[in-house]
């Protein structure tokens, strides 16, 4: 009986143990793909180009899954530990308190054997016993050079001062707690070998963060692992390699010879990624803010219905709801519709909206990056207006001593100007009507935000809609303006600037353009920037924004989808 019990109460067969596994570290095999476009994008904002962004670049910049490459982690592991018992064997082997003083007796002994010239013995004594190779180095250039005996004593005394630094640091910096004592040159030698592994810790680390092999030092850890190992590390990172190009292809970046282009695709990819992060912070925060859209003849068909009145479109007939008012009214009869069984579906209007973007390249928004911001937010209003207001039209227009039109296309590639007055202030004039004066012989870098509201008030002025706005995002005043074709720049800014630019804005309120204006924060901004902006603003019934410039993308399209909101409600 009790033998029974027991055979139904005890396990059987075989139990298989799955040593170090975790469910909740297994990556899932509908995980989403490592983002290849936006490091892309992020480097051509910064550079304006993509030279330089070659397969090993831009495999550093993605964050893979260390967990998708076999192998990887446990071979990592191991080279480490072999490294750190490197760094501890060496530890235990020497000490440093001999060296130390040796090095500084060597030291001593060349500066007591150096014969300055009269004039400078007091500056090389003061060098000598704060130990400083500044001070002895500007000795170097008193005394004439190499052409002086005591300049090329001085180069030999300077080196013995960079021994004696390299072998304090090496004693402050490890503990050492062998016995074996070490020459000068030995040190060194311990030194830079100390160094070096620590650097190979640092890169196997990464590695382990993002699987990114190609960070580690091959040349560098040859000298400490053996072949197979290496062997294995350079197949994981051919894997990588392969993985990184299949990405590439699938996420719309080319490869060419001079490195990778961002395709449309890549486009659309990059400002959809904008607009969930931009938008889910908006869900988070404003949610609630927008009002309904209006009733009234329109495109946009609504499920709320009316009755049909005289003048209605055909075209919006609720026909089911229709034909089940006929059968009411005559349920035994046949089936005749009067106007009384018809219902219309209530329509709402969607008008179109205008907007050009004044985006200010000038010098001074190479401070803090402020032009990747401006690239950003253009990248992101594209975005939008593609994909949630197909019919508006945007245009963009780069502003600096000149303003130029701008396709989608270029934006990415726009960079600051590049400042070539130093002068701290600058009263400049030419007649661009000459043939011996182009473009190319004026310094670029001033802000002419005359010019630029002038050139979006003619591409505004030939839309067929009243909602017409411009954007101009910029740092401060303006230092340039046209007045015929004589171009002046005047820094700091001229009243005759600010006058002429306001004269623009007036324009742009005579047409029913609204200048609603982003003012990024500046090392140089004053108060005057501020009400500059305000009174500009305040011409055509706009309004300014004071934006941290890593926000701008965010407000920029916060108030475009707040604009288009109130005018469809």
């Amino acid at each position: 009986m009790k033998s029974d019990e027991m055979s139904t109460t005890q396990l059987g067969g075989v139990i298989h143990t799955y040593q170090h596994y975790d469910p909740t570290n297994i990556p899932s095999p509908s995980a989403t793909s490592p983002d290849l476009v936006s490091p892309a994008f992020e480097h051509m904002l910064e550079f304006g180009n993509m030279r330089d962004l070659t397969e090993e670049e831009l495999a550093r910049a993605i964050k893979l899954d260390i967990r998708q490459i076999t192998g990887l982690g446990p071979s990592l592991e191991s080279l480490r530990k072999m490294l750190l018992e490197r760094i501890q064997k060496i530890l235990a082997t020497y000490e440093t308190k001999k060296v130390v003083e040796e090095a500084k007796r060597s030291f001593t002994k060349l500066a007591n054997n150096t014969h300055p010239p009269e004039e400078l013995k007091s500056a090389f004594k003061k060098g000598v016993e704060e130990e400083q190779i500044r001070d002895l180095e500007r000795l170097w250039y008193q005394a004439g050079g190499e052409k002086s005996r005591f300049a090329r004593q001085l180069v030999q005394l300077v080196d013995r001062l960079g021994d004696k630094y390299q072998i304090d640091e090496l004693a402050s910096k490890y503990t050492f707690t062998g016995r074996k004592p070490l020459s000068i040159d030995d040190a060194l030698a311990v030194k830079e070998e100390l160094e070096t592994i620590e650097r190979l810790l640092k890169q196997l680390d990464e590695a382990a963060k993002t699987a990114q092999i190609a960070v580690i030092d091959f040349s560098e850890l040859s000298k400490y692992a053996d072949e197979e190992q290496l062997e294995g590390l350079q197949a994981m990172q051919r894997q990588v390699e392969e993985m990184v190009r299949q990405l590439a292809e699938q996420q719309g970046l080319e490869k060419t010879k001079k490195g990778y282009q961002l395709s449309p695709k890549a486009y659309r990819i990059f400002q959809g990624r904008l607009l969930e992060q931009i938008f889910s912070q908006l869900q988070e925060s404003r949610t609630g803010r927008h009002q309904g859209p209006i009733q009234g003849e329109g495109a946009v068909e609504m499920p709320v219905t009316k009755e049909y009145e005289f003048g209605d479109a055909v075209s919006q007939m609720d026909i089911p709801q229709s034909l089940v008012n006929a059968m009411i009214r005559n349920p035994s009869g046949p089936l005749q519709m009067r106007s009384e069984d018809i219902v219309i579906h209530r329509t709402r209007n969607n008008p179109k909206c205008a907007t050009a973007v004044l985006m200010d390249m000038s010098g001074s928004m190479r401070q803090d990056g402020q032009y990747m911001n401006v690239k950003r937010m253009a990248l992101a209003m594209d975005g939008l207006i593609r994909r949630e207001y197909p019919g508006d039209f945007l245009q963009f227009i780069e502003m600096a001593t000149f303003a130029k039109p701008r396709h989608c296309s270029e934006v990415a590639a726009l960079m600051p100007k590049t400042v070539t007055i130093f002068d701290p202030v600058v009263r400049l004039r030419a007649d661009m009507s000459r043939e011996d004066i182009s473009e190319s012989d004026i310094p670029p870098h001033f802000t002419n935000i005359q010019h630029a509201l002038q050139m979006g008030r003619q591409f505004l002025s030939a839309q067929d809609t009243p909602n017409r706005q411009l954007i101009l995002i910029t740092d401060g005043l303006p230092t340039a303006h046209f007045e015929g074709s004589h171009l002046y720049l005047l820094y700091p800014s001229d009243p005759l600037t600010e006058e002429a630019t306001m004269r623009e804005a007036l324009l742009c309120e005579r047409e029913g353009i609204v200048i609603n204006i982003f003012l990024l924060p500046s090392w140089s901004q004053t108060r005057e920037d501020v009400r500059f902006a305000r009174r500009l603003a305040e011409t055509t019934k706009g309004r300014v924004f004071f934006t941290a410039g890593n926000d701008l993308d965010r407000f920029v399209v916060w108030d475009y989808v707040n604009r288009r909101k109130s005018i469809v409600g």
